[in-house]
């Protein structure tokens, strides 16, 4: 049987790589195979070409190109910002804060960081998943050496009030690092205006290649390396550079910089219709900020159905979403995001998150509205889960 269509609402999970980006990749694991370090013509052009990619980054974000540190992707970019400036740090203080609805890559490091004798403080958001400025004002201490806040959630698309977080932390001379991955490229960021000190960067949420991407970190700020050896990267991230990965960065990232201001339109657009169309089934809710949100982040709580049925169902007819976060579906727990609004464990369960992307258009969105119609009233009809 031929799947009539195939429609990718995974976005948030990963990115298809864009053929431009693909076409500026391919000589570099090829003919232009050369280690950037080396300094015969194959190793400068290599070097030429990392540098550029740097600049495009930079661009991006408004920041200089030395402040750029390319990395094997966001995890790593988190980890190196929070254990970097933590041992670096921990003759002023051992206190860390950061929120109850980061990313694993951030939740869990701060975790292995309290083996060391740091301290963490996380903060609650409220319903709508925002982190309170005056909550973190209140959990400044003269040992505090890190604020670690994401700029905009993975699962329910929430986006922070980064400026004046950020703002909070300069006045205390505190740190602030934000994970930025599911921000770059969908909404504009100004490292410069944000204040922001440390920002992390993954290329495969927009449109590159996966295991690359980059960790802003302010001139100036000193952080420990954890990884030891050739001193590339400025002494900040030993190891030969991902030559082709690292292009292939900087390519996605020149791109999503000159499309970032339709793209933004046309996403906000169909997530609205996408949202009003399945909060017209009964028994929905929308999870996180109905304004203060992605563009292209839409995550509904669908009573009286379990999620995974949902996206099962789904698949069945060629629509790709997911429950939670990619990292951690399959473990069978609720989402600590979604428990962390107040959601109920039945309710976090039963949340489904679609986030578009530039394969989407307004025909999707129909298809998808109309199938998950069925799907829920279908599902209802058998559920054991009583209204």
């Amino acid at each position: 049987m031929g799947m009539s269509r195939q429609i990718y609402l995974d976005h948030g999970a990963t990115t298809p790589i864009l053929n431009e980006v693909l076409e500026e990749m391919l000589p570099f694991f090829k003919e232009r195979f050369g280690n950037a370090s080396t300094f015969y013509k194959l190793g400068r052009e290599a070097r030429q070409a990392v540098e550029t990619a740097r600049e495009r980054v930079a661009t991006l974000i408004h920041a200089m190109p030395e402040e750029i540190v390319f990395t094997s992707g966001g995890t790593e970019s988190n980890n190196m910002a929070i254990k970097g400036t933590a041992f670096a740090m921990q003759d002023k203080g051992n206190h860390i804060i950061t929120s109850a609805i980061e990313h694993h890559a951030v939740l869990d490091t701060c975790e292995y960081l309290q083996k060391f004798g740091f301290n963490v403080t996380r903060l609650p958001v409220d319903s709508k998943g925002l982190v309170n400025p005056s909550d973190l004002e209140d959990a400044i201490r003269d040992d505090t050496i890190l604020v670690t806040i994401m700029h905009a959630n993975n699962e329910i698309g929430t986006i922070q009030p980064l400026k004046e977080l950020a703002k909070i932390c300069n006045e205390h001379e505190v740190l602030f690092h934000t994970d930025a991955v599911q921000s770059i490229g969908k909404i504009p960021v100004d490292v410069r205006d944000l204040g922001v000190d440390m920002l992390s960067i993954s290329a495969h949420k927009i449109y590159g290649p996966k295991g690359v991407g980059a960790l802003y970190i302010r001139d100036g700020v000193a952080i420990d390396p954890f990884l030891h050896g050739g001193g590339q990267e400025r002494g900040k991230r030993s190891g030969t550079e991902n030559v082709p990965g690292i292009v292939g960065l900087g390519k996605a990232a020149e791109l999503a910089k000159n499309t970032l201001e339709d793209e933004m339109k046309r996403l906000t657009e169909l997530r609205d219709m996408l949202v009003r169309g399945i909060l017209s089934i009964d028994d929905t809710f929308l999870n996180g900020h109905p304004e203060k949100r992605l563009p292209n982040n839409v995550n509904v709580g669908i009573r009286y159905v379990e999620g995974e049925a949902l996206v099962l169902a789904l698949d069945m007819k060629g629509i790709y979403v997911s429950t939670g976060s990619a990292c951690s579906s399959g473990s069978g727990m609720p989402s600590h995001v979604l428990t962390a609004l107040g959601l109920s464990p039945e309710d976090a369960r039963g949340s489904l998150r679609l986030t578009l992307g530039k394969s989407n258009t307004k025909e999707d969105i129909g298809y998808v509205i109309s199938t998950l119609s069925e799907i829920v009233a279908d599902l209802r009809a058998m559920s054991p889960l009583t209204r």
